[in-house]
């Protein structure tokens, strides 16, 4: 058998070529920009203008797109990682880059690695495609050196407790050297500052003597309210015992002067000498406190005047009698 040969014009093969050519070139010349992404477009070389997101129609091989090093997400897994691609489009979203840790020396001679995030924006594509080259790479170069001049500023202990300082002035500084390539940083976040082993050590310890330290000042602190506690409990006990007892002796006085003065007014009223009544009152006071505590071997002198003083109580009793003093006592 012989094989069967399709004999083709060449007129209609050139037809179908330029069909072709016509139909690649077309498809090479529309261009599908998505939202919140631009492309810039070089006519011979030159910038040319800048497509929007929706569908754009180019000039095949006069109008060619800007190549643009950007940084994508590479996934591998369930790992991803930030890999820096060649692209013909710019995003105009937020982007975090995930700058990797990096060994600083703090200004008392600490080696601690550190890491961190920048959230960045493009403001300026035009600027991001022609002020500088590998932008990502940029950021993350400028980035690292930043972190290491704020650090060599700090001590440990500042550069540990100072998370939020270090983030604002990185922040300013990347903003402002970033603003000429059309990027607007708008955040800077230090995710982990790793001293050395060492360094780890000595600050547990540290921190579990300052512990100690705050536990035994509260306890001395507590004993301390404690005892002024009761001390001033006990303070005003006493002090209401005195002035109870303050009371009680005014009230008892105020009572003993008050009849005290009805029966000196009674006896100078009889004409009788007040002062012997008061004299043989305490001498029958001394009488019978002898009797209520009475003691063998003690021997009791009485003065002579003693006899004189108590007889004149029955002269008394009579004159309570007549004044109708009977409620000041009786006498025996």
């Amino acid at each position: 058998m012989t094989p069967l040969l399709l004999a083709v014009d060449p007129t209609t093969a050139i037809l179908l070529s330029f069909l072709v050519l016509a139909v690649i070139l077309v498809a090479r010349g529309i261009k599908i920009v998505r939202q919140a992404e631009v492309m810039m477009v070089e006519r011979l070389g030159k910038f040319h203008r800048m497509l929007t997101p929706g569908i754009n129609v180019l000039w095949p091989i006069i109008d060619q797109p800007r190549q643009v090093a950007w940084l994508t997400i590479a996934r591998a897994g369930n790992r991803t990682a930030n890999v820096i691609r060649v692209n013909d489009r710019i995003d105009m979203r937020e982007t975090v880059l995930d700058f990797p840790q990096q060994r600083v020396i703090t200004r008392d001679n600490v080696v601690i690695e550190i890491n961190g995030l920048l959230f960045a924006q493009v403001t300026d594509a035009m600027r991001a495609a022609y002020e500088v080259n590998n932008l990502p790479n940029a950021i993350e170069k400028l980035a690292q050196t930043t972190l290491r001049n704020i650090i060599g500023e700090l001590d440990l202990d500042k550069a540990l407790s100072s998370r939020d300082e270090i983030n604002g002035k990185m922040r300013e500084v990347l903003d402002d050297a970033t603003d000429k390539w059309g990027v607007k940083v708008n955040r800077v976040e230090l995710q982990d500052i790793s001293p050395p082993p060492e360094i780890q050590v000595a600050m547990e310890k540290q921190m579990k003597a300052e512990r100690n330290r705050r536990a035994a000042v509260l306890e001395a602190e507590g004993e301390k309210a404690s005892r002024v506690l009761r001390a001033e409990g006990v303070r005003d006990a006493a002090v209401a015992e005195a002035e109870g007892e303050r009371k009680r002796l005014i009230l008892k006085a105020e009572g003993e002067a008050g009849a005290i003065g009805k029966v000196t007014e009674a006896l100078l009223n009889s004409g009788t000498d007040p002062s012997q009544y008061l004299i043989a009152m305490e001498y029958l006071k001394m009488m019978r406190d002898i009797a209520q505590n009475p003691s063998p071997n003690n021997t009791v002198f009485m003065p002579y005047e003693t006899s004189n003083v108590l007889g004149s109580l029955g002269a008394l009793k009579e004159v309570f009698a007549r004044t109708g003093g009977g409620s000041g006592g009786s006498f025996t």
